[in-house]
């Protein structure tokens, strides 16, 4: 059941196409296996790829599914840097896909400001810090699509 304070998609048949992946240092899969298991439960169609991702796959995984948003979670502390890296790519290669990322996303002390302000310039859409807003995770969620109506 979901929490009572999340908010669920306001359209049945909103769910979106998923993919969620980590970082490719970020060996964590509980935070993963959560997510996954939540936008499930909201109506969403996700595509795990699990820990240890290359960009590769995740960009392949993004065109494969014509996946309607990107969902980067990490626990490492490395995200700013391979996330970065990843959504740079993700730009070039996939376009305009919404894609947001969340976690612990820094082992230094940057701080909060910095770090959103640093992977919104390289092109995340949003920013989580910390990992604890379900909530505004799931509004991005949708709101987000990269088309209104599907075939």
């Amino acid at each position: 059941m979901a929490a009572d304070n999340a908010v669920l998609p306001s359209t049945p048949g909103t769910g979106r196409r998923i993919v969620l992946t980590t970082v490719s240092s970020d060996a964590h899969t509980w935070n993963l296996v959560f997510l996954a298991l939540l936008l499930e439960e909201y109506g969403h169609t996700v595509t795990n790829l699990g820990p240890c991702v290359p960009d590769d796959v995740v960009i392949e995984a993004c065109l494969r599914t014509e996946a309607d948003a990107l969902v980067v979670s990490t626990v490492n502390g490395h995200g700013v840097i391979d996330g970065a890296r990843l959504i740079e790519r993700v730009r070039r290669e996939v376009g305009s896909i919404p894609a947001v990322i969340g976690g612990k996303l820094t082992t230094v002390g940057e701080s909060g400001h910095e770090l959103s302000a640093r992977l919104l310039d390289t092109g995340f859409d949003t920013v989580f810090l910390g990992g604890s807003d379900l909530d505004g995770l799931t509004r991005f969620l949708d709101s987000a699509t990269r088309s209104l109506v599907r075939a």
